[in-house]
């Protein structure tokens, strides 16, 4: 565990690299959804994958999330940018990252590509999408709910959750609810600033977005693919929005490829991300 100060809050950082000291090609950056969610999303799904693959993994817990400091106030879009390219400063990550987001991750990682396109050599969006006006509207809604449900009646909620969906869960909704009282998250995020269909038009790297066949979110995927100019979507049959746990394996296959076709239009050489992965799992699977 590592925690490194942005100059503005101080976050919780996982690094995972090639085995065997094996120089990475390349970094990928995953960036966690609110409230509930944490880099354990990441951990214990596909970020060993892609290490095993060759790829540095960088992932961090957001402010107020996970082990990471919780400050008052300071949860809008762009802080959470800011905290982005903060750390990436910090770690030294100087070259062009593939970014990959969970939900508002995505939105963040989204929103930094938007920012720096010459830092980011992909982005791949899980059940995710840019910040427009629209979300802006959609994210008013989901945490208004939230304070009004959680965070100001938690004991009946609470009680309500261990009963139907286990106590695992109810320590996560117990710490959202600590979160949504506790700081101006509620507030800031919907009052963020968005981006113009112009400014999510000029995110020129590829972005892959991937979501369940069963989620509101797979509605998306035509608009995303008119507006982006490179551009590819894949819709999971038979999942909702936690398609990133529930077919990790699927989902991490899919963001190898889009990283190896990335790579492949910078002109880097190198083995497949994909056939990489497939040689570690046998290998393992062999022992």
């Amino acid at each position: 565990m590592a925690m490194v100060d942005t100059g503005a809050v101080r976050l919780h950082v996982q690094r995972l690299g090639p085995r065997e000291g094996r120089p990475a090609i390349g970094t990928v950056v995953l960036v966690h959804g609110l409230l509930t969610d944490s880099l354990a999303s990441y951990y214990f799904t596909v970020a060993p994958a892609f290490a095993a693959a060759g790829l540095d993994v960088v992932m961090y817990d957001l402010r107020g999330h996970g082990r990471s400091e919780r400050p008052a106030d300071g949860y809008t879009l762009d802080d959470n940018v800011d905290d982005l390219e903060a750390l990436l400063d910090r770690l030294a990550v100087t070259g062009p990252v593939h970014l990959v987001g969970n939900s508002y991750g995505g939105t963040i990682a989204f929103g930094y590509a938007a920012r720096h396109p010459e830092r980011a050599a992909s982005v791949s969006l899980i059940e995710s999408e840019p910040a427009t006006p629209a979300w802006a509207v959609k994210l008013e809604g989901i945490l208004g709910r939230v304070v009004t449900q959680l965070a100001h009646n938690e004991p009946d909620t609470i009680a309500w959750i261990s009963a139907n969906r286990g106590h695992n869960t109810a320590r996560l909704a117990k710490g959202a609810a600590r979160l949504a009282r506790d700081t101006t998250l509620g507030r800031d995020i919907p009052a963020s600033r968005v981006l113009t269909e112009d400014q999510i038009a000029a995110v020129r790297c590829p972005v892959l977005g991937v979501y369940g066949g069963d989620s509101d979110l797979a509605e998306l995927v035509p608009w995303l693919r008119a507006v982006l100019p490179d551009c590819r979507t894949v819709v999971v049959p038979g999942h909702e929005h936690s398609v990133l746990v529930e077919a990790s394996g699927t989902v991490g296959g899919h963001i190898l490829s889009l990283v190896d076709e990335a790579r492949r239009s910078l002109g880097e050489n190198g083995p497949s991300l994909v056939e990489e992965a497939g040689r570690v799992r046998a290998e393992a699977a062999a022992r």
